[in-house]
């Protein structure tokens, strides 16, 4: 599938690592495990939502943007990444940020990603509810600005991970393994539906597991699909069918953010086994489903880390208290 009719500006380092996990396959007693290491792209401490910010904002530029506008909550990954884009690429970058997760104190009020917001130069709103959002953003919008939905997931978003999907597929025959299971967390939900269309775009017999950090089941799959259309429509290829695809719910626990005991154990796992370090979010609750599949496999698996180091110091204190 040829990309190159879309803008796109270069933010990571391509291809990213698959790594073997022997020492976490034996300790999961599952056929061999590889870690896609999207975590570790360069620009801005790392993360899947650079692949997406290549395309959003290769189109921003061309449609003459100075100014990027963004939210999420106040740890957010993609917030991070965005700011230090728009610093390398001399946009300006305001971040409109909700504290929608149930934690508080300087750690994660202070640390982590929110330092990391300011240190990239990006302007920094931080608002209590649906109506300062608002109020918030139309003081920012302007006739340059261009604002990108949260997670940057939407059809163009997600053809990062339809050109990820393709490598990803290239270094998975280069090892001579046709079959697999990927296992990726889903939270805004690019990152699944680039992974599950550019898979079903190249015919690969594999399978596609989309772990959800946020939302109901049903509706995760719902979202899956509709990002994966919209991306499939902008490549004018068919709707996909996304029947190697299967979306759960069952990690998330008592809501988006908040952790778990299965996440921190799974954390533990992948630190003690491959020196890999996972967030409390996002890979945290996706790797607690992949230890729960990884021992029943019949087929080698994949975890897709998307990143979100520095979001694991706002959980410092929790995390203190588990090791």
């Amino acid at each position: 599938m040829d990309l190159s009719a879309f803008p796109r500006v270069a933010l990571g380092s391509w291809p990213t690592p698959l790594d073997d996990a022997p020492r976490l396959a034996d300790a999961l007693g599952s056929p061999p495990v590889l870690i896609k290491r999207d975590d570790v792209n360069g620009l801005g401490a790392g993360g899947n939502k650079l692949r997406k910010l290549e395309f959003l904002l290769g189109q921003a530029i061309e449609d003459g943007a100075d100014t990027i506008i963004t939210f999420g909550a106040l740890q957010t990954n993609h917030g991070r990444q965005t700011a230090a884009a728009c610093a390398k690429l001399g946009l300006r970058c305001e971040l409109v940020l909700t504290a929608k997760v149930p934690m508080t104190g300087d750690a994660y009020e202070k640390s982590g990603n929110v330092v990391l917001d300011h240190m990239f130069g990006a302007n920094v709103h931080i608002c209590a509810d649906a109506d300062e959002t608002v109020q918030a953003y139309e003081r920012v919008n302007h006739d340059k600005a261009v604002t990108l939905p949260v997670g940057g997931s939407n059809g163009l978003g997600a053809l990062g991970y339809v050109a990820a999907a393709f490598e990803l597929i290239g270094q998975l025959n280069e090892r001579g393994i046709d079959n697999a299971t990927i296992v990726v967390p889903q939270g805004s939900g690019a990152t699944a539906a680039g992974i599950a269309l550019g898979t079903e775009l190249l015919g690969w017999p594999g399978t596609v597991h989309a772990a959800s950090v946020s939302h109901a089941e049903q509706d995760a799959e719902q979202e899956l699909r509709n990002l994966a259309n919209d991306a499939a429509e902008l490549l004018h290829s068919p709707k996909p069918e996304l029947a190697h695809v299967t979306c759960t719910d069952d990690t998330i626990g008592p809501g988006y953010g908040v952790p778990t005991q299965d996440m921190w154990n799974a954390l533990k796992l992948f630190a003690e086994t491959e020196g890999v370090i996972l967030d409390p979010v996002y890979t945290g609750k996706a790797a607690a489903k992949f230890q729960h599949l990884a021992p029943t496999s019949e087929v080698p698996l994949v975890f897709l880390h998307t990143g979100g180091l520095p979001g694991f110091y706002g959980y410092a204190p929790e995390a203190v208290a588990q090791f």
